[in-house]
């Protein structure tokens, strides 16, 4: 059974201030999002600092990656890189 594919792009190097919902319309210029989620601490609940955005087609996600990659979201510099997956995929014991 193959794999369904996920446009979705890393980014790291978030403020605690930022939010899914600011993640999102940072992201939202270059494509349509699916999904924007900030990865939080189980025990704390504050961001870890990184998140994942899914966008619904390669090109939009690779366009937000050039296009935000090394720009200020809420007072930091982030990083955007691509990570090309399927469904069910474990990243550092994260299931995705």
């Amino acid at each position: 059974m193959a794999a369904e594919v996920e446009y979705r792009c890393f980014v790291g190097g978030l403020a605690w201030a930022t939010t899914d919902q600011s993640l999102q319309e940072a992201f939202s210029q270059y494509g349509e999002i699916i999904d924007s989620k900030i990865i939080n601490d189980r025990e704390t609940g504050r961001s870890r600092g990184f998140g994942f955005v899914t966008f619904n087609n390669e090109k939009a996600m690779r366009d937000a990656i050039d296009g935000m990659n090394g720009q200020d979201l809420d007072g930091r510099n982030i990083t955007s890189r691509d990570v090309l997956f399927g469904y069910g995929t474990v990243l550092r014991g994260l299931i995705i």
